[in-house]
């Protein structure tokens, strides 16, 4: 599934308005993470802090009764993706560092860690992170061969 510019467009907006809840220009003193809840029949994406508060809400018309399997897997990249794109705003929400945004599903499952905001940690796709093992391996061989 290749994200519309509309979806992308819907997913920036609910990221803004999730970053106005949090304006970077108050002192950080809140303790929580961003809950990304998607709901693949209906396409509604909601965004609730650590106590189950709803931040905003959007609904993605790509993602109406959407089937496919890996859904979750790419709504995630979409995700990230967007995220990465806002990476100076998500990074500096007044929120106590670390946090993360982390995708569920509608039953409140978590899917995956999408992104966390640390001076020290980052959570790289995993499509990066394909066959790193495989390369990590022939780096050390040939290393050792030298």
């Amino acid at each position: 599934m290749k994200a519309t510019e509309q979806t992308l467009q819907q997913i920036l907006r609910a990221l803004r308005k999730v970053a106005e809840k949090f304006p970077n220009d108050v002192e950080a003193s809140i303790l929580t993470d961003i809950h990304v809840r998607v709901n693949q029949d209906t396409g509604e994406v909601q965004f609730f802090d650590d106590d189950d508060r709803e931040l905003t809400r959007c609904v993605v018309e790509q993602w109406i009764d959407n089937k496919d399997d890996d859904f979750y897997d790419q709504a995630a990249s979409v995700f990230r993706g967007c995220i990465e794109k806002e990476k100076a705003l998500v990074d500096n929400l007044s929120i106590l560092k670390p946090y993360a945004f982390v995708l569920e599903d509608e039953d409140r499952d978590s899917i995956a860690e999408l992104y966390v905001a640390d001076d020290d940690t980052v959570i790289i796709d995993t499509e990066l992170m394909k066959d790193l093992d495989k390369d990590l391996d022939e780096f050390f061989e040939n290393l050792l061969k030298s």
